[in-house]
């Protein structure tokens, strides 16, 4: 890793003297390419992690299979979700492999607790056992199933990577962020499906396509804005209660699109405008160094790249507080010890 692809962007203090420092790489694209703003390195590579779902699903959408099984658009945003395993969740994703005739033990995803505390203490109160319906990524997994069964294909190794499904969803990526297969780093994801490395710059990219994707091959811009408008239509689908994605796009009322991923990543898609009058649509990758095992710097930096780049207004801003960009640090008692404030400014692409 060099050490110049990440820079300090965040910055936590402790009775008004600096205790830890976060670092990251930010980079800020328009649907035509043009690399608008960065920090850090642009260029470096990392793994997308649940940030590459919406791009996941568009090979089942090209394949016509949301008319092949009557899918809604809330089956399909939950295939491109982190979801918090709620019972809303777990029927929609029902919903998915009981149209495509797939069974919940197929899914390979695995098993965790749901990530909405309140539903996780129900279960584990009650005696009720998790299944991969639970799982965050199981509308993920759903929707690939579909699809390999769409095409005939073998549904015992669908996360294989020679698998054809696999293939074609590393395609479809390539084109849409304008790199070469050969270039995308394969890897295994949390929940044994795989992923990829690529740079920021192209997912970045891949995310103000997503927004805009004028220019791509003849059947791939219905496809995009099929997912895109499912994503946007069902933010509490895409994340969950109190959940960073689902409360920004909430806010933002269909102008800005946002899926985040382990590990301190994070997309964003910005429609056409939603920087002034006349601008393109944008699209946003960032990744903390360290992983942000708080699970909230992301978040934060999120918020400060958007106000720095005028996407968001300060009411806004102040409707997301909880998020960041400053944060009050708290001890186990509710006491006010320090704060957590970014300390990076976006710099002009070259």
């Amino acid at each position: 890793m060099s050490s110049l692809a990440y820079r300090p962007v965040y910055s936590l203090s402790r009775g008004g003297h600096p205790e830890s420092l976060h670092h990251g790489a930010i980079a800020v694209v328009a649907a035509s390419g043009t690399l608008l703003a960065a920090y850090g390195d642009a260029q470096f590579r990392t793994f997308l992690r649940s940030t590459a779902k919406p791009f996941q699903v568009l090979a089942l959408v090209m394949a016509g299979g949301m008319e092949h099984y009557g899918f809604t658009d809330r089956e399909l945003a939950l295939m491109c979700a982190s979801h918090s395993g709620t019972d809303e969740h777990v029927q929609v994703a029902a919903s998915i492999q009981k149209k495509a005739g797939l069974r919940e033990d197929q899914l390979l995803c695995g098993v965790h607790p749901p990530m909405h505390n309140p539903t996780a203490d129900r279960l584990k109160n009650s005696g009720i056992a998790l299944t991969p319906n639970r799982h965050n990524c199981s509308g993920k997994h759903s929707g690939m199933l579909a699809f390999a069964k769409l095409r005939g294909w073998s549904l015992e190794n669908y996360i294989d990577p020679q698998h054809p499904l696999q293939e074609e969803i590393f395609r479809f990526f390539s084109e849409i962020a304008g790199l070469p297969v050969s270039k995308l780093t394969p890897g295994v994801d949390g929940c044994s499906a795989p992923n990829w490395a690529a740079p920021l710059y192209n997912t970045a990219l891949a995310y103000a396509r997503l927004m805009d994707p004028t220019g791509l091959s003849a059947a791939t811009p219905a496809a995009v804005e099929k997912v895109r408008n499912a994503m946007l239509a069902n933010p509490e689908v895409v994340g969950g209660p109190g959940r960073f994605d689902t409360a920004l796009m909430q806010m933002a009322a269909g102008l800005i699109l946002s899926k985040g991923g382990a590990e301190g990543y994070q997309g964003l898609g910005l429609r056409a405008g939603a920087l002034g009058k006349d601008s393109p649509a944008v699209g946003i990758a960032l990744k903390i160094a360290d992983g942000d095992a708080r699970g909230w710097v992301c978040h934060a930096l999120t918020l400060e790249v958007l106000r720095q780049l005028g996407a968001l207004s300060q009411m806004q801003l102040s409707q997301l507080e909880d998020f960041g960009p400053e944060r009050t640090l708290t001890n186990w008692r509710g006491l006010e010890v320090g704060k957590g404030e970014p300390i990076f400014n976006l710099e002009p692409g070259s």
